[in-house]
């Protein structure tokens, strides 16, 4: 079965924070040191120790710098240590988005390119290992989902490069709100930065902010920087199975019509959907004295029964309707967008345990980018899949890797 992580953020999160609940929940220290390795740095050391936090026992995990004064990287120069890396290709991609990401967020509210920003602390070396650490260790899990929950606000102010900055910071708040990220409310008396911009990136690009229904088999928690008054800092990370969902219980309405004029179907389908059936379908089928007719089926929730039967019984020529109980297994399913090279599209994204994703384009979309560009509808679906084959591959990682 595959290994999902759902990181519990009550009290934020930060990339030490990521790379303590990782150790804490099993992560073998001396195995990520040697993936770290493998970006060719130096001048660093990567440690971890048992701490508490308001009575939480907790790892704490710090990167120990040599040299207290490091290069203020730019993004081309981390996208090209990626790249040079001895680390698998889907780690390579991930802390690639992940800075692209961050980077993206820091141009925009400095007004500047993402390849110009100075990254300043988030481009320091102990910025980086925690950023690659978080990915390569939710590998070395063999974490194929990562979740989380909603990002508290903090509350305060926190010194930084370009000055005092509120929390959160400028960059944080970017990034959340690009990502469309859940944003608790703070309590009253927390005076802190609770989300970092490092945290923030790491987990809009490679957390889904949802509590998925799991088995857990283990918990770490990792130790923010400072022990703050009432409440224990850190960041809970839950290690277990995705629990496969029980059938969705659902309605079948359905009638046989064999006198109503056939152009009417379409909008009664129209009105049924409205009404919120999940599905709508008609088979053709013979009644008494071979009289040809047409079965309309309608699959609902419970919720939506007394809506749907109205629309049967009201705009069609029947004179009444047979319910009965069904069982509904589902696909866990998405629906994303994406940027193209025909533009914008959304695409559905179907989803089965231990298996790549698979994309399914949308036809209205793929309508409009048709009509738009000229082109074949079937080229446009095509060119959409494979692109989005590839999008998801680059922000979530192939079957074989983890965090999705």
């Amino acid at each position: 079965m595959t290994t999902i992580a759902y990181l519990d953020c009550f009290s934020g999160v930060s990339g030490d924070m990521l790379l303590g609940a990782m150790l804490d929940g099993g992560l073998s220290l001396d195995s990520l040191r040697g993936e770290l390795d493998k970006l060719g740095l130096g001048g660093y050391r990567l440690e971890a120790q048992a701490t508490q936090r308001a009575g939480l026992a907790a790892t704490r995990a710090t990167v120990v710098l040599e040299k207290r004064r490091q290069p203020h990287r730019r993004l081309p120069d981390i996208l090209r240590l990626m790249r040079s890396s001895d680390l698998p290709a889907s780690d390579r991609r991930r802390g690639q988005a992940i800075f692209q990401r961050l980077a993206e967020a820091e141009a925009s509210v400095h007004g500047a390119t993402a390849e110009s920003v100075d990254f300043h602390e988030v481009g320091a070396l102990d910025a980086i290992v925690d950023v690659m650490g978080a990915v390569a260790g939710l590998r070395l899990l063999g974490v194929r989902g990562l979740y989380a929950s909603a990002l508290p606000a903090g509350g305060g102010s926190v010194r930084s490069a370009h000055g005092v900055l509120p929390v959160p910071a400028p960059a944080t708040l970017e990034l959340i709100a690009r990502a469309g990220a859940p944003l608790a409310g703070a309590a009253e008396d927390v005076e802190a930065e609770l989300v970092t911009p490092t945290g923030a990136a790491i987990v809009t690009t490679l957390a889904k902010f949802e509590r998925p229904a799991m088995t857990v088999s283990a918990v770490g928690y990792g130790a923010g920087a400072r022990d703050l008054p009432g409440r224990p800092n850190v960041l809970r990370l839950w290690l277990g199975r995705a629990v496969t969902p029980r059938p969705r219980d659902m309605l079948l309405v359905e009638t046989n019509i064999d006198d109503m004029n056939p152009e009417l179907f379409g909008y009664v389908q129209e009105l049924l959907f409205a009404a919120g059936a999940a599905d709508v379908w008609f088979s053709p089928i013979q009644m008494k004295k071979n009289r040809p007719a047409i079965l309309l089926s309608v699959l609902c929730s419970r919720e939506w029964e007394e809506a749907v039967v109205r629309v049967l019984l009201r705009e069609t020529s029947t004179l009444g309707v047979r319910v009965s109980e069904v069982a509904r297994h589902e696909a866990h399913r998405d629906s994303i967008e994406f940027d193209s090279s025909l533009g914008r599209v959304a695409v559905k994204v179907k989803r089965l345990e231990g298996e790549a994703p698979r994309v399914a384009p949308e036809y209205d979309s793929c309508r409009r980018l048709a009509r738009q560009h000229g082109l074949p509808l079937a080229e446009v679906y095509r060119i959409v899949a494979t692109e989005a084959e590839r999008w998801l591959v680059e922000r979530e990682g192939s079957a074989e890797s983890p965090a999705g």
